[in-house]
């Protein structure tokens, strides 16, 4: 097979946006204002899991690069979720949206809330991390190319739809959507400068596909257990 020009690689990329999860229909209730408190609790505590294995996943992509310039770059993706001291940084702020819906720290921190289904795909994201070549674990998470506007649509509906949550809580959502401003360029660019062939080009697009499919088994197992009581 032969590899095809960038431009085309880009819109095969791109061409996968109908995967991602901004039209599930756990999203959609959300941005409706549709959802009880208990809902977006939740869905609060599972994403929790996903947001503070991130850090996990981005150190294992580190650790297969070869690259010390991609490292480099790479590395702040680490430290925007994980802060530079105590109290800060990403997953922080994620807490305090979880607090803000209701949650204790405890019981965030304790993972008593977390659903199989959510622990057995943002694992299998992390490991998918650390096993797979260092460019295509990158390609993976150009879902960045798509979260941008799901995140200012998010945001303007969480403030409209549920005025019971604290503005302190978004701060997540306001630091993200600044750092995913560019849409992923700077990803972007990495995955299709080394993307030499076309066998790692259809791995890249492979990587992004399973993405989107972690994302979304994700929200599919907060969607079906969300209206239960806790255990």
């Amino acid at each position: 097979m032969s590899v095809v020009a960038p431009a085309e690689f880009v819109d095969e990329l791109r061409a996968l946006a109908p995967r991602y999860w901004d039209g599930h229909p756990f999203h959609l209730r959300m941005h409706a204002g549709r959802l009880s408190k208990h809902e977006l609790q939740a869905w609060a505590a599972n994403r929790w899991y996903y947001q503070r294995c991130i850090a996990q996943k981005d150190a294992a992509i580190l650790s297969n690069c070869p690259l010390p310039d991609i490292r480099r770059q790479w590395r702040e993706r680490i430290v925007w979720h994980d802060g530079t001291r105590p109290g800060e940084g990403g997953a922080e702020n994620w807490i305090r949206l979880a607090e803000a819906v209701g949650l204790t720290r405890d019981e965030v921190l304790d993972e008593r809330h977390v659903l199989p289904g959510v622990r057995f795909a943002v694992d299998a994201y992390v490991n998918f991390a650390r096993t797979q070549p260092w460019v295509v674990a990158i390609a993976s998470g150009l879902t960045e190319m798509f979260s941008g506007a799901l995140m200012r649509k998010r945001l303007a509906a969480l403030r409209e739809q549920y005025p019971w949550i604290a503005e302190e809580g978004f701060a997540y959502f306001t630091n993200r959507i600044q750092a995913v401003a560019g849409e992923g360029q700077a990803t972007l660019d990495i995955v299709v400068e080394h993307s030499v062939t076309r066998e790692q080009q259809l791995a890249a697009i492979a990587a992004l596909s399973f993405k989107c499919d972690v994302l979304r088994a994700v929200l599919d197992a907060v969607d079906y257990y969300s209206g239960k009581p806790w255990n």
